[in-house]
């Protein structure tokens, strides 16, 4: 049976090199991206790549129309897969929905059956949109962190960028897990909302305006770093031997003003953190989410809003005005 028409939030090319216009359009099934399964879209996240193609910034989206929204949570309504049944509850995010095809940002989704994962047993939809890929990336990096050795008695965790939708729920994860953890944020008023989160401790950056030596003294058995640029440099400089840093993000700049020093002399492993991994990884961090790195404190974290705020919600990303996970409510 056909789904009647319904409401998308596309984002539309700007005009002799103008940003893009996003508007909400009227569509039909036929109007999405080529998939064999469809899904009713219960929540999707907003993400800094979602402001980002809002914005026109980064050459994110190449292609337009398209609907933006790089995750989502949502019911099956029909799929060539038999093993994704009608009602099913699931969650996609990553494979270049939002971005290189229409994504979460809409009543509906049509997306290729091996993109789709069920949702585990014990995580709603609305906390599935909450983790989405955000939630995604801090349990990769506290996977393969773990997977080097990491422990938490080895000593302190540093997170970056501590106000930003990743960070808030790795610092969960991790002080549920038994490490002690030190939330970095240039927001001094975010201090209460970071130690609720479980941060033992709340910093400001350091002062990046000299030169960053290669190395100082050594603090932290772990980092995750969201920032990237300069003050990845300092968190690497600052890492204890055999430590271990995961990096995702580069909002600080994509330049790494570093030496091979903190990897030669001290052992550092530097990991880079690509969350747009191979499905069977995907099927078991989601499950270690709703068991081993269940966060605990989601409802703190998370801000649900409506269709209509969310071009907004993706502006005041760009402006720092943002913190936590916002997701927005389609059904």
């Amino acid at each position: 049976m056909p789904i009647p028409t319904f409401q998308a939030y596309r984002l539309h090319g700007g005009a002799d090199g103008a940003p893009p216009e996003g508007r909400f359009d009227t569509l039909s099934e036929d109007d999405l991206s080529a998939g064999n399964t469809l899904i009713k879209v219960a929540y999707a996240g907003l993400n800094y790549k979602d402001a980002l193609a809002q914005a026109g910034r980064g050459n994110v989206v190449r292609q337009y129309p398209r609907i933006g929204g790089i995750d989502l949570s949502g019911t099956v309504v029909h799929s060539t897969d038999p093993a994704l049944a009608p009602g099913q509850e699931v969650v996609v995010h990553g494979f270049g929905i939002g971005v290189d095809c229409d994504g979460g940002y809409a009543e509906y989704a049509r997306v290729p059956h091996d993109w789709v994962l069920p949702l585990p047993a014990g995580i709603t939809l609305r906390d599935a949109a909450v983790l989405g890929a955000a939630g995604f990336t801090a349990a990769l990096s506290l996977h393969w962190m773990e997977h080097c050795g990491l422990t938490p008695d080895q000593g302190e965790v540093l997170v970056t960028g501590a106000t930003g939708g990743v960070a808030g729920i790795a610092i969960d994860i991790l002080s549920q897990r038994g490490y002690r953890v030190c939330a970095m944020s240039g927001k001094p008023d975010a201090a209460d909302y970071l130690r609720s989160l479980g941060a033992a401790e709340v910093m400001a950056p350091p002062d990046l305006s000299a030169p960053i030596k290669p190395l100082m003294s050594a603090r932290w058995a772990g980092v995750i770093d969201s920032v990237g640029g300069p003050l990845l440099a300092h968190a690497l400089a600052s890492v204890r031997p055999d430590g271990v840093v995961a990096a995702f993000g580069n909002a600080g700049g994509a330049e790494l003003p570093t030496s091979v020093i903190p990897f030669i002399l001290r052992g550092v492993k530097l990991l880079g953190i690509n969350a747009n991994s191979p499905m069977p990884l995907r099927r078991a961090l989601w499950q270690k989410l709703a068991t081993d790195y269940r966060p605990q404190r989601l409802d703190l974290a998370a801000r649900v809003i409506q269709p209509q705020d969310l071009p907004q919600a993706l502006a005041a990303m760009l402006e720092r005005g943002s913190t936590g996970r916002s997701v927005v409510r389609f059904s």
